[in-house]
């Protein structure tokens, strides 16, 4: 086991610390994917509010990106981010 965490880390806790990030994960993570106008639809923030959060999640490599066409759709395929979301859910 290594006693360090990485900036990677780092960024990335940083970035699922807000709570409308948080919440913009936890629900990419129930529905699998969903575009800005969806997360906007869930969330009820405006949508630059909603594509600013995204980027900082996308940095941090919270979520990645998929275009299908003129749509682009959010996922989160990060490992650790589906294990840090399932430890809070269930504790």
């Amino acid at each position: 086991m290594r006693n360090t965490v990485s900036e990677k880390d780092i960024d990335m806790l940083k970035a699922l610390a807000h709570p409308s990030r948080l919440k913009i994960v936890t629900v990419l993570l129930s529905r699998g994917c969903c575009n800005v106008k969806e997360l906007v639809e869930v969330i009820q923030l405006p949508q630059s509010t909603v594509s600013q959060h995204l980027t900082k999640l996308r940095v941090s490599e919270v979520v990645k990106l998929k275009k299908s066409g003129v749509e682009s759709y959010y996922f989160v395929e990060n490992l650790k981010v589906k294990s840090i979301i399932e430890v809070m859910l269930n504790h």
